[in-house]
């Protein structure tokens, strides 16, 4: 147990009191034995245990009286029982009487193990005026005065306990706000933290409590300030550079204090992991990949966090497109075995496929296990199948892939009905699926995409049933709500329902680029090109989709620009030249 921190929780296990008296050895077995049963010590330390021996030559000497026999037998029956407070009450009573800390600490005992706090903390303090130099009663006390709140009375025992342990005054000052953790009155935590710490300002943990007392107190200035203080006392003490790093509100001065300090600090190990992780929130890749890079260099202290490190290291390769640093890293997590190596062996896969490796490529995907990855390495499997024209192979497989649930079933069934649209064999896809669906009726995915199949076999009616169906059974389902708007739009009928159905859509997805368009779309329908615009070149910023971009360019070219309608569609088809929708837009316009 900590010198300083309170730690009154109770072990499975605790130990049997000594006999007070040789002749009270029977009771006392029957005392131990029950209370093994039924309660719990504290945590025990070596300097703990110490005491234990030493107390040993100060026991009290007590007489064992046919009354205080009865007692301790009325306790150990009525703890048997489980009338834990009654038996509290009974060992506190007898603590007071022989004044044997070794009763006092087990009064203690049962009444935390009861929940009994105030009953815990009248035994504490029996058990502490008994024994006034054990530090474990006094860590009890202290624990428990906090839980209620004492801040007046808990100045004196706090001050005494960092008195005396001088050697460890440091330590036990980082201890303090733990100790407070929970307590309610911040401000009068912060008035007894700064009381206890005023002797010791020359200490650099004692300005470290002090900022986490007044940081908690909502005082930013004063935390800053008392932070600062501890740097300048201990410039190379990275927790409470991260803590004035978290202290500091603008994002790039924060940033660049922690550069800092990392800098006039290399073997900061934490604090350059938590500059290397800020420098990929601010989507800063290459500069985070440098510094993860020199944690790699350096070595972290565990395996677990040197996995981390190099599977950072792998992640920002992908993401700045340096797929051979990425494998190379890729293929050390594995090698180490870390928790993320199944992702490692999707990446993997996934660098494979995209190099075109397709033997490589399916002997990763296969190697992925159960977990995030599972699913998703099975359909990239078959893709990777289809494209080695292995198209039957690629269904038999995702077939006879191992689920959990029914749920991944039908993920599984939707990745196959992919590749058959993409295989033109939409009407196969629409039969997979509506077939998955005869098994989990009204299953809301295999409801959407049968009705996204159905639009493309020219099924309005089909389409429209699914997807009213689903809006019954879920109607805040945005792209439902959506995909029947756009419809409704695209077919130029009933434009009022379409237009209340997208903007019902929009409501639960304010800024999706895919339903702007859809409102855009509408707009344009109901005679209102103007609006229509202004919708479709937000969502065209959102998003520079090629569909989005054909809507847009139709617009353009209807409000008598025709220049910038062609402009659109041409940049758009130079990155997407397999969009159809796009294609058929462009031939519809003289060019």
């Amino acid at each position: 147990m900590p010198p300083f921190y309170a730690q009154a929780f109770l072990s499975p296990t605790p130990a049997p009191m000594k006999p007070i008296l040789p002749l009270l050895a029977a009771a006392s077995i029957l005392l131990a034995a029950g209370l093994h049963a039924e309660e719990a010590a504290t945590d025990k330390t070596e300097a703990t245990e110490r005491e234990e021996v030493e107390a040993d030559v100060r026991l009290p000497s007590v007489d064992l009286t046919p009354r205080l026999l009865y007692l301790f037998l009325l306790a150990e029956i009525a703890g048997q029982r489980g009338q834990l407070a009654s038996a509290t009450e009974l060992y506190r009573d007898i603590a007071r009487e022989t004044r044997d800390p070794r009763i006092a600490r087990r009064a203690t005992e049962l009444a935390l193990h009861a929940r009994r706090t105030d009953m815990a903390l009248d035994a504490a303090r029996v058990w502490l005026e008994v024994e006034p130099e054990s530090a474990q009663a006094r860590q009890t006390v202290v624990s428990l005065l906090a839980a209620h709140g004492r801040y007046d009375e808990l100045v004196s025992v706090v001050a005494s306990m960092l008195a005396a342990d001088p050697q460890n005054v440091g330590p036990n000052l980082l201890r303090l706000n733990r100790l407070f953790a929970r307590g309610g009155d911040r401000q009068a935590i912060r008035t007894l933290v700064e009381t206890v710490t005023a002797p010791y300002l020359q200490i650099p943990e004692s300005h470290y409590a002090r900022a986490l007392a007044v940081f908690e107190a909502r005082d930013m200035v004063a935390a800053r300030s008392a932070i600062t203080h501890a740097l300048e006392l201990k410039p190379d003490w990275e927790a409470a550079a991260l803590f004035h790093v978290q202290l500091i509100e603008n994002r790039a001065e924060a940033l660049a204090v922690l550069g800092g300090f990392v800098a006039a600090y290399p073997q900061a190990h934490e604090a350059r992991m938590a500059y290397a992780r800020a420098l990929v929130g601010e989507k800063r890749y290459a500069e985070a990949r440098r510094e993860f890079g020199i944690l790699l260099e350096y070595g972290a202290s565990d395996q677990d966090k040197n996995g981390d490190v190099i599977f950072a290291v792998a992640v920002l390769s992908l993401q700045l497109n340096d797929t051979a640093q990425a494998e190379k890293q890729l293929h050390r997590l594995i090698d180490i075995g870390h928790a993320e190596a199944d992702k490692a062996r999707f990446f993997l896969g996934q660098i494979a496929e995209e190099d075109k490796r397709w033997d490589e490529a399916l002997q990763w995907f296969a190697q992925v296990g159960r977990g995030e990855h599972y699913l998703t390495a099975r359909m990239h499997a078959a893709n990777v199948l289809v494209k080695q024209d292995k198209l039957d192979l690629a269904r038999r497989q995702l077939a006879e892939a191992e689920v959990a649930n029914p749920r991944e079933r039908v993920q599984l069934l939707i990745g196959e009905a992919q590749i058959l649209r993409e295989a033109e064999r939409i009407a196969d896809a629409y039969d997979l699926l509506t077939a998955g669906l005869a098994q989990q009726p009204d299953q809301p995915e295999l409801l959407y995409e049968i009705a996204l199949l159905a639009e493309k076999m020219g099924r309005a009616d089909e389409l429209e049933k699914r997807l009213r169906r689903l809006i019954e059974l879920h109607p805040d389902h945005a792209h439902a709500l959506n995909a029947l708007g756009y419809s409704l739009a695209e077919r130029n009928v009933r434009l009022i329902e379409a237009r209340e159905l997208i903007e019902r859509a929009l409501q639960l997805a304010p800024n999706d680029p895919f339903i702007l368009d859809s409102k855009g779309w509408v707009l344009f329908r109901q005679g209102d090109a103007p609006a229509a615009l202004d919708v479709l070149n937000t969502a065209f910023t959102i998003r520079a989709d090629p569909e989005i971009a054909a809507h847009l360019g139709e617009v353009l070219w209807s409000l008598g620009r025709q220049v910038e309608a062609r402009q659109t569609w041409e940049k758009a088809r130079l990155e997407h030249p397999a969009s159809e929708a796009l294609a058929e837009t462009i031939k519809r316009f003289p060019h």
